[in-house]
């Protein structure tokens, strides 16, 4: 295929504010999900307090969500080869309360 064959990818300049670069910790994700979006909220959670917080959330597309499966897999699957195994420790069932539930 010649150079003029191939498709051009055009580069994204990607901004990454200070704020949004210092990252979020979170040790615990709940993920739902309608026809038309995921949703993703990233918790932190401390061992013995009554409550956890949201601190992220994250809505995906379907298309997107399968797309950041495959990548999330891809680099657990890198990173395990470089470093070993990561365990999966058994965690007891968290009772999850999001408030409320609603009435239709």
């Amino acid at each position: 295929m010649s150079d003029q064959d191939k498709p051009k990818r055009e580069k994204i300049d990607i901004e990454l504010d200070e704020s949004v670069a210092e990252g979020t910790y979170s040790n615990l994700a709940v993920i739902n999900h309608s026809v038309s979006e995921f949703v993703v909220d990233f918790i932190s959670m401390m061992p013995g307090a009554p409550k956890a917080k949201v601190k992220s959330r994250v809505i995906l597309t379907p298309q997107h969500a399968k797309r950041f499966l495959k990548a999330l897999a891809d680099n657990v699957h890198r990173f395990e080869s470089a470093h070993g195994e990561i365990k999966d420790y058994e965690q007891p069932p968290l009772p999850l309360n999001f408030g409320p539930t609603g009435e239709a």
